[in-house]
C-alpha cells in the first residue's frame, strides 16, 4: 500500500485492511466465497449455483482464491476434484456478516411492489451484492487511509489529510480521492474547509474492525499476504469495476452505531450468521444489478 504518515501500528493495521479489500474486490470472488461456505464442491456443482460465469471467469477466481489461501483445491483422482473453504477461508465468513449488514442497512434500495402482499417495501437484495457494492465504496485507491484518518481525527482539512493518509503525495493528488468519498456519500464537507465522516461512514467503523482483526492473525504469523500473485492491490486500482456501478448510501441514513474508538479490534457488530447462511434467499438466474438512488 502506499506510504501514510500514519503511526507505523495503524500503518500494519492499514495494510492488512487493503491487502484483504485485494482478495475480495475482484469481480465474483465474494460470490465464490459465499457458494463454497457450506461445503466443499465439484466445479460441476459450483457452475450451476454461479450460472452467469464463463468458465473464463469462475476459473481465474478459483484459482486466484486458491493462491490466497482461502479456498483449497483436493484432488481424489484426476476427475474428481472438489473445491472447498480453508480455515482462514471459512473465519472469512463472519466478516463478510458484517459487511454484508452494513450494505443492507446503509445502502440506497429501490421501493418495489410484495407481490404477495400487494405493500411497498424495500427491495431484497442478495448479501453477496450488498457486499460487493460495499467493497466498491472502501476499495478504492486511497479511500481506506482517508477513511480511518477522519475516524481518528473527527475532522480535518484536505492538507492534514494528504500528509497523513497520503504521504509523499502533493496536496491536488487528495481532493480526487476525497471527493469521491464526499459523493458516495460516506464524508461530508463541514463548510469550514473540514471533512469528516458522515454518519455512514462512521457506521463502517465495525467492517474495518472485523477485517482488521481477520487480517492480523496472518501478520503475526509472518504467513503469506492474502494477496493473490498477479492481483493489483487496492491502492494501485483507480476505482471500483466499470461493469458494475454501485448504490451510495441512502438519504438520510440511520443513525450511526456507537462503536470502540480502535479501529483493529475485533467487531461485536453484526449477524452471527454460521456459513452456508449468506445466501440468504434464492441465488438469482443472474448477477443482481445495483438499483435505487444516484450512481457513479
Amino acid at each position: 500500500m502506499a506510504t501514510t504518515g500514519l503511526p507505523h501500528t495503524t500503518q500494519d493495521d492499514l495494510s492488512g485492511v487493503t491487502k484483504t479489500l485485494d482478495l475480495l474486490a475482484p469481480r465474483w470472488s465474494v460470490w465464490v466465497l459465499m457458494t463454497l461456505s457450506a461445503k466443499p464442491l465439484r466445479y460441476a456443482e459450483i457452475k450451476p449455483r454461479l450460472p452467469w460465469l464463463h468458465d473464463g471467469q469462475l476459473h481465474p477466481r478459483l484459482r486466484q482464491l486458491t493462491n490466497a489461501g482461502v479456498v483449497e483445491r483436493t484432488e481424489y483422482a484426476p476427475r474428481h476434484v472438489t473445491y472447498g473453504l480453508t480455515r482462514r477461508g471459512a473465519e472469512l465468513m463472519p466478516v463478510l456478516a458484517v459487511i454484508a449488514s452494513w450494505g443492507d442497512t446503509y445502502l440506497e434500495k429501490q421501493v418495489v411492489t410484495n407481490k404477495a402482499t400487494g405493500e411497498k417495501e424495500p427491495e431484497r437484495i442478495a448479501p453477496a451484492q450488498n457486499i460487493d457494492d460495499t467493497l466498491a465504496l472502501i476499495a478504492p485507491r486511497h479511500a481506506t487511509p482517508i477513511l480511518w484518518s477522519l475516524h481518528s481525527r473527527g475532522s480535518a482539512n484536505a492538507k492534514a489529510l494528504t500528509t497523513e493518509a497520503m504521504a509523499g503525495y502533493g496536496l491536488t493528488a487528495v481532493y480526487k480521492p476525497l471527493d469521491r468519498l464526499v459523493e458516495d456519500g460516506l464524508v461530508t464537507a463541514t463548510g469550514s474547509g473540514n471533512f469528516q465522516l458522515s454518519a455512514s461512514g462512521q457506521a463502517l467503523v465495525p467492517v474495518f474492525q472485523a477485517i482488521s482483526a481477520w487480517a492480523a492473525p496472518a501478520a503475526e504469523s509472518g504467513a503469506r499476504p492474502v494477496r493473490a500473485q498477479g492481483s493489483a492491490p487496492s491502492q494501485n486500482r483507480s476505482g471500483p469495476w466499470a461493469t458494475t456501478p454501485t448504490r451510495v448510501p441512502a438519504r438520510p441514513v440511520p443513525a450511526a452505531r456507537s462503536a470502540s474508538p480502535a479501529l483493529a479490534t475485533t467487531s461485536q457488530d453484526g449477524p452471527a450468521w454460521k456459513p452456508g447462511d449468506l445466501f440468504s434467499h434464492q441465488i438469482p438466474a443472474r448477477p443482481v444489478t445495483p438499483a435505487g438512488g444516484p450512481r457513479r
